[in-house]
């Protein structure tokens, strides 16, 4: 009962110091050290439109992307899918599953000198065509997997 207590008094008095200085301003809370999101994007249902909203008119279809994904996947719930990118500056690599309700599945930012990789799970309601989308100085690169799918995992 004396431990409890003593671990309650604890934790109301250290509450009460942080308020106190959170009304005085010493205390401040931080903005959140994640970039922005692109919710434009990832709110598009159709794959034009999360390109488009990507800002990546020009697509340049490129060997130097790399997916690696099952050829079929038995579970549509889960389908592991890999992105590397050869392609030197790779500054950003997006992941589309293109016949998903919305299709843009991740979308990762690199800061100089960051290994163009991605590796993540998707959710695939049927088959269908994954894209990579790089950004690498300014310039967009694509490349295009069929990924086949025997049980979906989208609803």
């Amino acid at each position: 009962m004396q431990q409890l207590r003593r671990s309650f008094l604890k934790l109301a008095g250290g509450t009460g110091a942080l308020v106190t200085l959170a009304a005085t301003g010493l205390l401040k809370p931080i903005t959140a050290w994640a970039a922005p999101w692109n919710k434009n994007a990832f709110e598009s249902k159709a794959t034009a439109d999360v390109i488009k909203n990507l800002g990546a008119s020009n697509l340049i279809e490129s060997k130097d992307i790399t997916i690696t994904a099952p050829d079929i996947a038995e579970n549509g719930a889960i389908v592991p899918v890999a992105v590397t990118s050869k392609i030197p500056n790779t500054q950003s690599i997006a992941i589309i599953a293109e016949k998903n309700p919305f299709p843009l599945a991740a979308s990762v930012d690199f800061s100089g000198g960051g290994e163009g990789y991605v590796s993540t799970r998707l959710k695939m309601g049927q088959t269908s065509d994954v894209r990579a989308i790089v950004k690498a100085d300014g310039k967009f690169y694509t490349a295009v997997k069929e990924v086949k799918v025997t049980v979906g995992g989208c609803g």
